[in-house]
């Protein structure tokens, strides 16, 4: 029986070094790391609409700001997530953030499985982060995940056009038809 091949481990220093001089993006997950895909075109349009509406919500001399899909997100100590969109308030590093208060995701096939678990769980382990929104790109569906005053997560289902989720943490109300303005779900 032949031994399984150990994947070398990669230091959180050599991973900043070669992630800030590299032209892939790729995410960091306790010394190992993982290539990031391209988006489709509804992809993008979903996450331009939320990062649009959330960014017209903050204030510009705020200290809070929106980052979209090159801004890394340091979830712990040895984890870096690129979100497709967050909003943190934190002191700013120069290649990524440490304390989001909203974090977006827009599925995608490749995807889904490591936003909805992987993902949620290191998310919800933030001490910082209030909501976690994972949005399908098929699909008219929000996923909305948020931590009360007790400090339970409590999750929100969203499927119809005309629902309005309340992001609190940004104090934005948005309709879902905003979210997918522009989307056509005919060309799936």
């Amino acid at each position: 029986m032949g031994l399984a091949k150990l994947k070398p481990y990669l230091s959180v220093e050599n991973y900043l070094i070669g992630e800030n001089d590299g032209e892939i993006r790729h995410e960091y997950i306790y010394g190992e790391v993982y290539a990031m895909a391209g988006s489709s075109d509804r992809h993008n349009r979903i996450s331009f609409n939320c990062a649009k509406k959330i960014d017209g919500k903050l204030n510009p001399e705020g200290k809070c700001q929106v980052f979209m899909t090159d801004m890394k997100l340091q979830a712990d100590s040895e984890t870096f997530y690129y979100p497709d969109i967050f909003v943190a308030c934190d002191k700013p590093d120069r290649y990524f953030r440490r304390e989001p208060i909203l974090i977006i995701e827009v599925l995608s096939p490749s995807t889904e499985s490591i936003d909805k678990r992987e993902k949620l769980k290191v998310y919800r382990q933030i001490p910082t982060l209030q909501e976690y929104a994972i949005i399908a790109q098929d699909k008219m569906s929000v996923e909305f995940h948020r931590k009360n005053e007790d400090g339970v997560w409590i999750k929100e289902m969203f499927n119809s056009a005309e629902e309005i989720i309340e992001f609190n943490s940004v104090e934005l109300n948005i309709f879902l038809s905003e979210i997918y303005r522009g989307v056509d779900f005919q060309e799936i």
